[in-house]
């Protein structure tokens, strides 16, 4: 019998199973609920407390993929290649403060429904229906796919089950479990399983640490490992040893890598910061404005400061257990064979389903919204019982598994994937922040952002493309942030000309809006009209609060970090820092102004 069927025993497949049998009963135990209907089923009544919702993002973004992905890019980028997804951190404050009440104020089921509130007549109306269907077939299917080849690359080293039949029994057992229960039961089985997923991970690096001798010899080994590797010239792409622990990019070094960490904390960043998508979602489930405000700073908190250093240590050692690997990203599945004796190793494998369901669940549920609220319901059949229109959404649930296992399917990185769903949006970021502040974004100006970013960021990947501009690299993953820069300055100079030169929305629609949302900013004439609203005052306290709490957050992440690797008291002193800025921003957002 081939050894890998041996790596999981009778004991962790017990406790598996009963990881299995406990989610889904929890998500039976939601079922009467979420049939009450289609508010109920996408967005929880609107009754969500805010620590539950926050959990829920942070589980759904962690997923599978994220402990394999950032593994991978510690061993072949170093710990700086984590500012890909830490410059975040200035995008997610900004949705805090900015834009997380407005979301709410809104009152919607989905984002793309948005549409129709701010923009008007025909052009709104197909701008709703392309935002879903692009946002639902495409661009989650993408998401679920990358997800889903994360789980398998899990699979195949503990099992050695082929892609297609790991495939398609995930998407099997993920389309049982949400077809019933809705939103309340994607965000209890949420809080469960990111406890679960959490506990495992720390579980599996304390081990790892240990086993190298502590955090100091860790880091020592990992350098040594790192130099070994490139010395030996060995199959597996492995990061520079000098450049391997260093949170900050060498600026000394090549011209490249200073580019990619500018563009990266001073452009790709604004791409978050409205917080559309499943955050969203979850924004509209809130009690009221200031649940869903504290919503996105626990998840703010939670998914950059709290989350990521089990992930980065167990990518350290990968180096010094498994120098050379083909695929860098099952360097963490080899890890968990590695160290986990029978009963914890089974205890991970849940922990990875439990972060592998939480995403997906969440994406598919999300995804339905879309098919159902925004096409089905809102240009197909209309003026249907709440029964029918909830039968629809889980038949949309099945529609929506089946497009992402086929996408997993056509994937075999997850990075890669990352950097392509992110290219493709980024041209339509400022545009969408403008939107919210300013009464003179037309709907003309968001189909040209949207269009012209999918259109230049495939162009841009294209090698002939490269080669024509006089830059044979560029549509190579290195050249990431140089696309990310032309594809965001052509869509926005683009969509404000478009702006500028296609009429205003209406004077009355506009009206309609700012007095359901209330938004502050640059409205004008607009605001004048309503100066019976009191509209959103944005002052110092945002403003303050957005730098200490990018401050608190970075001051957390980089401080249990330098303690991992070994630096106490340089890692007492960060952590500081942040109960510190924590303390002060809690009190200056009782001085912010609340809505309903």
């Amino acid at each position: 019998m081939d050894n890998t069927l041996m790596t999981l025993s009778r004991l962790d497949w017990g406790i598996i199973i009963c990881y299995m049998i406990i989610s889904v009963s929890i998500g039976l135990y939601f079922t009467k609920r979420g049939s009450k209907g289609i508010l109920e089923y996408f967005v929880a009544g609107r009754q969500v407390s805010w620590w539950l919702a926050g959990t829920s993002i942070v589980a759904t973004s962690f997923a599978a993929d994220t402990p394999l992905a950032i593994s991978s890019i510690v061993r072949t980028r170093g710990l700086q290649g984590n500012w890909y997804w830490w410059s975040g951190v200035m995008g997610g404050v900004l949705c805090v403060y900015f834009y997380a009440r407005l979301w709410r104020r809104a009152n919607l089921i989905t984002d793309a429904e948005f549409m129709e509130i701010r923009y008007h007549g025909k052009p709104a109306a197909f701008l709703r229906g392309f935002h879903a269907f692009y946002r639902s077939v495409f661009w989650n299917s993408v998401v679920l796919g990358w997800v889903i080849l994360a789980m398998y690359k899990i699979v195949h080293v503990l099992l050695g089950w082929p892609k297609v039949m790991t495939t398609w029994t995930l998407v099997s057992i993920a389309v049982i479990y949400i077809s019933f229960s809705g939103l309340w039961g994607v965000l209890a089985t949420d809080f469960f399983q990111f406890i679960l997923a959490m506990t495992g991970c720390i579980i599996l690096a304390g081990i790892v640490m240990a086993d190298a001798g502590g955090p100091a010899a860790l880091v020592s080994k990992a350098v040594a490992a790192a130099h070994s590797a490139n010395a030996m010239q060995l199959q597996s792409k492995v990061v520079d040893s000098t450049q391997l622990i260093n949170i900050f990019p060498n600026f000394q070094s090549s011209n490249l890598a200073i580019i990619t960490f500018l563009v990266f904390i001073l452009v790709q960043w604004w791409g978050g910061g409205e917080g559309g998508g499943f955050l969203a979602q979850r924004l509209f489930s809130c009690k009221n404005e200031k649940h869903s405000l504290f919503a996105v700073l626990w998840f703010n908190f939670a998914h950059y400061a709290i989350r990521p250093w089990p992930w980065i240590i167990v990518g350290l050692g990968s180096l010094v257990y498994f120098p050379n690997i083909a695929d860098p990203e099952t360097a963490y599945p080899l890890m968990m064979i590695k160290f986990l004796p029978n009963g914890l190793r089974g205890m991970l494998v849940a922990a990875f389903f439990a972060a592998f369901m939480s995403c997906t669940v969440t994406h598919i549920n999300w995804g339905a919204s879309y098919l159902v609220n925004d096409l089905y319901k809102r240009f197909l059949v209309k003026n249907r019982t709440e029964k029918h229109y909830l039968f629809m959404s889980r038949v949309a649930i099945i529609f929506m598994t089946c497009l992402a296992g086929s996408a997993c399917l056509c994937m075999s990185s997850i990075y890669e994937a990352w950097l392509f769903i992110m290219s493709l949006m980024v041209g339509t970021c400022f545009i969408v922040l403008l939107r919210w502040y300013w009464w003179r974004i037309n709907v003309w100006s968001e189909i040209t952002s949207l269009i012209s970013s999918a259109v230049i960021s495939i162009l841009l990947l294209q090698p002939f493309f490269s080669k024509f501009v006089g830059i044979p690299l560029l549509h190579t993953a290195d050249y990431y942030p140089i696309r990310l820069v032309i594809t965001l300055v052509v869509c926005t100079v683009l969509s404000l000309f478009v702006a500028f030169v296609t009429p205003p929305e209406p004077d009355e629609h506009l009206e309609k809006f700012f007095r359901r949302v209330r938004p502050g900013g640059w409205w004008g004439h607009i605001a004048v009209k309503c100066k019976d609203v009191k509209k959103l005052h944005l002052g110092w306290p945002e403003a303050v609060n957005w730098l200490l709490t990018v401050v608190g957050i970075y001051a957390l992440l980089f401080g249990l970090g330098w303690l991992v690797m070994g630096k106490f008291w340089l890692g007492v002193g960060a952590v500081i820092v942040s109960f510190i800025t924590i303390k002060i921003v809690l009190g200056l957002i009782g001085k912010m102004e609340w809505g309903f």
